[in-house]
Formats: structure tokens, sequence, C-alpha cells
């Protein structure tokens, strides 16, 4: 079987990122063919659209979808939406997975195997935003089925790790919203009895990955919630440099990413650091059942940063074809 893996470079350093990522899966030996695809800003600027027709067809029939980054202004702007948060509501892509370990550089805290497993298309992130005068008003919603299913997920991939899910929401506040989804939840874990079930405050959750972060296994959390905890994760363990995500749904489409942005002030530079693509591939194997190929990636990124083959942003001095190429080089 020959797997058909759709490449979006997005804007900025993503030109960069996503042809190293290319060059690693041509390096597995896996039977491949990519077909290139266009999201972001620039073709935006180029087209009036952010996410063309012809992208969001070529994620949908891909075994797998490797995304860059892209850039988005900071104001409205007419007919722009993010093409990423679009191509997960299109799509249904309602699982966001969010892993962070323990890596060998320096930073990073030891003991860390944890899972954030957010939802994707809900919450504040569904753009319901609106002026009144000088009030903002902004729509959250949660639903019941979408609460469940994020919680069916979280338990599942729980049940295949160390067996702990850490329900995370706000509903002493948020009586309705977070209510809602703190009920689902709870009526999922009863189908789950083999898995240890806590629940905790967002701010307390917080609070605990910076004091304790060895004693979480998997948390399962709402949208907005679960970008601003998965970042916090991603720097005790090196950085947005290393921390790859995945958005998977039920049907086909499913798209990996490297969870940092277009970095525009050192895009072109060639010093952009490639390994949070290289783990998104990883994830994007696993996703493919190749979890020995994954195996394989996973340990040649070990194996450059114990080297200390790193870029700029990890204190090293390589740039991003020599970390390339290290890596290339372990998975053999």
């Amino acid at each position: 079987m020959t797997y058909r893996i759709c490449l979006i470079e997005g804007d900025g350093i993503g030109h960069e990122v996503v042809p190293a990522g290319r060059r690693l899966l041509e390096a597995t030996g896996l039977p491949l063919t990519f077909v290139p695809a266009e999201a972001g800003w620039d073709v935006f600027q180029r087209t009036g659209l952010a996410l063309p027709a012809e992208t969001l067809e070529a994620v949908r029939e891909a075994d797998a979808t490797l995304f860059g980054a892209v850039s988005s202004p900071l104001h409205a702007v007419e007919g722009y939406r993010s093409p990423i948060i679009e191509l997960r509501r299109t799509l249904d892509l309602y699982a966001n997975l969010r892993p962070a370990q323990s890596h060998p550089v320096p930073g990073s805290r030891e003991g860390i195997d944890l899972l954030i497993v957010r939802e994707n298309t809900e919450g504040l992130y569904v753009g319901r935003e609106r002026r009144e005068g000088d009030t903002a008003v902004a729509e959250r919603i949660i639903t019941r089925r979408g609460s469940e299913r994020i919680a069916r997920a979280a338990f599942r991939l729980a049940h295949m790790r160390r067996g702990h899910v850490t329900i995370v929401h706000k509903a002493n506040v948020l009586r309705t919203t977070c209510g809602l989804f703190r009920e689902a939840a709870l009526a999922v874990a009863a189908d789950f009895p083999d898995v240890h079930v806590e629940e905790m405050l967002v701010d307390v959750a917080a609070m605990r990955l910076i004091t304790e972060p060895e004693r979480f296994d998997v948390l399962v959390t709402t949208n907005l919630f679960g970008d601003i905890l998965s970042d916090e994760a991603a720097a005790l363990v090196g950085g947005l440099g290393l921390a790859p995500s995945g958005n998977i749904g039920e049907g086909r489409a499913a798209i990996f990413e490297p969870v940092h942005g277009s970095a525009p002030d050192i895009a072109g530079r060639g010093i952009a650091n490639p390994l949070a693509t290289f783990l998104a591939v990883a994830m994007l194997l696993d996703h493919l059942g190749e979890a020995e190929v994954a195996m394989r990636v996973r340990y040649a990124v070990g194996h450059t940063l114990r080297s200390r083959v790193v870029t700029p942003d990890l204190g090293g001095e390589a740039t991003t074809h020599k970390v390339t190429e290290a890596v290339i080089a372990a998975l053999g």
C-alpha cells in the first residue's frame, strides 16, 4: 500500500520545516506519494482565500496531512479566517492531541510523559463574536455530543497509557458551559472502570503542571483551556520547538503539525528548528499504523538532541539542514 500524504507549508518557517519533514518521511523507506497544497496568509493575499477548495479536498483525500505554520493578522481582515481552524471544523477533527515528554535538553524537566486531549471544534474558538457599542461579546459553545466524544477519546488513549485521566474545567464559575462538559465527561468515565479519573479546576491544573507535572497522564479539557495548558506543558520539556500536535476525527482526514507559529523574524534564514515537525511526523506515522517506524523517528530525534546538534532556539548553532541530516543519519 502506498500512503498519500498532503503537505501544506503555509507561511514563514513552514516553507522550511515541512520540506524537512518530507525528507524525513522519504528516508523511512515507506511507500509514499506527496500532494503539495496551499493555505495561509500569503495565499489569502494572492487569491482572497486562506483555504482554497482544492486544498480542502486534498486533505480530505489524503491518508494524512503534514501542516507547517500560518501567519494571521492580529486585527480583523474581512474574509480571512485561520485555515487550520477552518480545517478542524470543516473536517470535524474534534480531537487535538498534544503530547509533552521530557527531552535531553537544558531546561527540560525529567519524568514528564503526559498527553493533553483538547476539544478542537467548539468553545470560544467558534468565532461567534460581536460588538455592541463599547462592549464586545463572545459566545462559548459547549455541546453534550462534543464533550462526550472528546472525553471518550481521552479515556481510550489513557487505557493504552498509564490509565489516569484528569478532567479539567471551571464549572465552579462557568456553571452552564463547563458544567455540561464536566457532566458529560464524568458520564463517559463510567464506561471505563479500569481508568482512574479525577477532576481539576483549570487554574489548579495550571499550577500543578508547574509544581508536579510528573503526576499527569492524560488531561482532557475544552478548546481554549487546552490551547493554553498545552503551551505551558511544552515550556516544561524544551519549548515549542519540540512540541508536536495531531488533529483527528472519525473520518479519514487527519492533520499533524508543529505547535510553533510561522516565526517571520527568522523565516528564510535557515535556522528554523525542524524537530517539532519531526515529532509530528512520528505522530503521523503512528496514525498510519506504522508504530515501529514512528519509534525509530523518535529515537533519531532523541539521539540528535543528545548529540547537541540543535538550532539556536535550543542553544546550538546548527542549521535546519544540519539538524535534518543528523536525524536522518540517526534514523538509519
